[in-house]
């Protein structure tokens, strides 16, 4: 065969392969948005007066770090950026690349510098490199070899290097909302790179499903509809109709988005305390099954609601810690299903508890103040005296049992150091059972005012303020 002839086949054979691949491609990437205008949603960093649609329009990329769940436009808009300073995509996954990967993209992105190019060097899943292979990407980012784009669904400020960081602007991805999703949805229909030619409609609530069960997930969501278009059969006006019914047999259920080691997890944990915190029944259940439903474990949420019950709820209802540890025993005792019926009653309970810091507030004050201050002495009449030196020395000797006291009360007694005797860090509130804790505490310091058995008589002399 002749040069000509084969520089021809070799040609055909490349668009062959081309068309071949792109209509074999799954929709999710055959709609993958090409500029800025095409791209649906993250209105908040892409709006009209941003930032990042400032540079595009004068065709400027910097390094940044892309922060988001899956399926929310990071690589799409990697590759934006990418087209709009008209720069050259090396593309790198965290999960399959090492330090020589690392070393023939670096080469790749030098040898497009020469030949007057610059080059965006995409990371996905950036946060599963290590220290020293993200700190290999330093200088090349400081000499302007490459642009830097990582991505990645964990929080940076505790995945990634302060040096990468630095030298990176990090902007948060949301999950896309319902009404984007649809808008994507729609867009893959009435595309000719879409489903355009497969006439595909939907069943009266059968697109609001597809964009419940994506769960804010663009590439999710276009996979379902992939599936059910490719399930679906023509009917007598050649419509593909997708129903409720061949959703369900895709799944019944939407997959929920929670990874134990992620800040998913972090945020419904989060969202389930201050739920608590906050008094809602409603929102502690769900966000309880939120976590349940995702593949959490129910007794973290069950040891979650044993800081709750002191940390939020305290002496206003000293019987919440009791519920709580009694849901996570039933939990032990039969079993995941009434066990998680079990930690939901306590969720409700502390949720509709009475609450008050004051003790956890206490706590955290004396604490700080024990680290600051000296170790004031026992007291010598707080002290047991179990030798005869010790008895000699005074240990003990006025000391005064409270049982022979009347009311079982010392009035005028005093159990702190000297120093310190005037020290309050437990101050009860009006909510709950510290009404009754505050009022007994009235009562007893009254007692004291006016006993004539004071330990310190000074304290409540006229006019002392005490």
């Amino acid at each position: 065969m002749i040069n000509g002839q084969s520089d021809l086949f070799e040609e055909d054979a490349r668009a062959k392969g081309s068309r071949f691949r792109e209509e074999h491609e799954p929709l999710a990437a055959r709609m993958r948005p090409r500029t800025i205008e095409d791209f649906i949603g993250q209105d908040d960093i892409l709006g009209a007066d941003s930032i990042l649609r400032r540079d595009l329009a004068a065709g400027r990329c910097s390094s940044m770090i892309l922060w988001g769940p899956p399926g929310v436009g990071k690589t799409t808009l990697a590759e934006i950026f990418a087209g709009a300073v008209n720069a050259r995509v090396e593309r790198l996954s965290a999960v399959t690349s090492g330090v020589k990967e690392i070393r023939a993209a670096i080469e790749k992105a030098e040898h497009n510098l020469s030949n007057g190019y610059r080059t965006v060097l995409f990371v996905d899943e950036v946060h599963r490199f290590n220290k020293s292979q993200q700190d290999a990407f330093l200088p090349y980012i400081e000499n302007g070899t490459i642009i830097f784009i990582g991505a990645t669904t964990e929080n940076p400020s505790f995945e990634l290097n302060s040096a990468i960081l630095s030298r990176a602007r990090v902007y948060v991805l949301r999950s896309l909302s319902k009404g984007d999703i649809e808008k994507i949805i729609m867009r893959a229909v009435l595309s000719p790179a879409g489903l355009k030619n497969d006439n595909v409609v939907f069943e009266q609530g059968a697109l609001d499903a597809i964009a419940v069960m994506s769960g804010g997930d663009a590439r999710r969501a276009l996979n379902i509809l992939e599936i059910a278009a490719g399930s679906a059969v023509p009917d007598k006006e050649n419509q593909k109709v997708i129903t409720m019914r061949i959703l369900s047999s895709i799944g019944s259920e939407k997959i929920s988005r929670y990874d134990k080691k992620g800040d998913d997890y972090y945020d419904l944990i989060s969202a389930f305390h201050k739920s608590v915190r906050g008094s809602s029944p409603q929102a502690a259940l769900y966000w309880f099954a939120r976590i349940v439903a995702g593949g959490g474990d129910p007794l973290y949420v069950a040891r979650r609601l044993v800081a709750i019950a002191s940390e939020d709820i305290g002496s206003a209802d000293p019987h919440a810690m009791g519920i709580v540890l009694a849901a996570w025993d039933c939990y032990e005792r039969v079993g995941r299903a009434e066990g998680e019926r079990a930690i939901a009653e306590a969720a409700v309970y502390c949720a509709v508890a009475p609450k008050s810091n004051a003790l956890y507030t206490a706590w955290n004050s004396v604490l700080k103040f024990v680290k600051e201050n000296p170790d004031y002495d026992v007291p010598i009449y707080l002290r047991n005296a179990p030798t005869k030196l010790m008895e000699n020395l005074g240990y003990h000797q006025g000391y005064r049992y409270a049982h022979d006291e009347p009311g079982a009360y010392a009035a005028g007694e005093c159990f702190l150091p000297p120093e310190i005797r005037h020290m309050e860090w437990y101050v009860p509130n009006d909510r709950g059972y510290e009404q009754y804790i505050q009022k007994k505490i009235s009562y007893l310091k009254e007692r004291d005012r006016t006993s004539d058995n004071k330990r310190y008589p000074e304290d409540f002399a006229e006019n002392s303020g005490k």
